[in-house]
């Protein structure tokens, strides 16, 4: 009878480190014994991407300026899914935070920034973003549990395709993967291409197997996941700049001190500077290496190309509503003047 009893006692302890562990594993428990905070934290990017180095710097910061009593585990390459899944984790608490792109499934007005040839600049962009506009479109997401703590760098977005790209008329048909967000597609319809959504993971061998003619997407991302092996033109178009938005899950963020929150917030500011910074520091040197491995960089005119797109603008006006894209246009109009 002892030994059934132990066996029992055994099995019922066994099963309850079981359900802690996975309670651990998935986010539902933040704090441990020892009240040391564990933050997942999600991206799609390589390891040889600048989003990487950025993100492992966000995790030294906090670590250091926290004296160890914050983890962050890091999670890259889509390890944890799509960027889509990746943030449907951090609105169940599944995952604490995520550096990604897709957010637009929430909201859609978080893409008002990618509108097409919207800035002329990076320095136009960041400002904006990290002004009032910037604060109000992260403020939308709230409703799903998501706070925007800070916008990472994605870039001014180029085509690469196996044929020469130097007007609108060359994408007429195009078949070019874009990512699945309402505003790529509209963007790359309006200029007569034909977008084909599909999740990053899939490009290599979508474009290998030419299942898809074209792609589009910041030259670090090109670069770092060895596009032009497959593709032989960089068209610097610069149609759309796009960031990544860093979020963080409301109901953990909730839980922590002011003094944690202040800490995090403050530190995915400067790791959103650090990476806009090291993304454009290396930006001129991975143009240079990929014209050496042979990729022939063509830079069309754009004015062709940002004439075609006006009526996207108009198609997103009764998307997002009339006020916020006026706004955005009002801001960047004054950021350009100096004022």
């Amino acid at each position: 009878m002892k030994i059934i009893r132990f066996i029992t006692l055994t099995a019922v302890l066994l099963l309850a480190g079981s359900l802690l562990y996975v309670m651990f594993a998935s986010g539902e428990v933040a704090h441990s014994s020892d009240d040391k905070i564990t933050i997942r934290f999600g991206h799609g990017a390589a390891e040889t991407n600048e989003r990487h180095y950025a993100v492992m710097r966000f995790k030294e910061l906090v670590e250091e300026r926290s004296d160890g009593k914050i983890e962050v585990l890091v999670y890259p390459n889509e390890l944890l899914g799509s960027e889509g899944e990746m943030i449907e984790s951090v609105t169940l608490n599944d995952l604490q935070m995520v550096a990604a792109s897709a957010f637009s499934q929430y909201d859609q007005r978080i893409s008002v920034f990618e509108l097409p040839y919207l800035f002329d600049s990076h320095e136009e962009a960041w400002n904006t973003l990290d002004g009032e506009l910037g604060d109000e479109v992260g403020s939308y997401l709230l409703n799903h549990h998501l706070r925007i703590l800070g916008y990472f760098e994605n870039g001014f977005r180029h085509i690469t395709a196996n044929k020469p790209v130097e007007s609108p008329e060359d994408l007429a048909g195009l078949k070019i993967r874009t990512p699945e967000f309402p505003i790529s597609l509209t963007t790359f319809r309006a200029l007569g291409a034909s977008p084909t959504p599909m999740a990053f993971g899939e490009l290599y061998m979508a474009l290998q197997q030419k299942t898809v003619d074209a792609q589009e997407n910041p030259v670090p991302n090109i670069y770092a996941n060895k596009l032009y092996e497959v593709q032989d033109y960089l068209i610097m178009s610069g149609h759309q700049y796009s960031s990544v938005p860093v979020a963080v899950n409301e109901e953990f963020w909730q839980s922590l001190s002011p003094e944690t929150q202040n800490l995090l917030q403050t530190t995915a500011k400067e790791v959103a500077q650090y990476h806009r910074d090291l993304v454009l520091e290396n930006e001129q040197t991975m143009i240079k290496e990929l014209e050496e491995a042979g990729t022939i960089v063509l830079t069309p005119d754009t004015e062709p190309f940002r004439k075609m797109a006006e009526p996207v603008y108009d198609s997103f006006k009764r998307r997002f509503g009339e006020d916020l894209v006026n706004r955005v246009l009002d801001a960047v109009a004054e950021e350009r003047s100096g004022e």
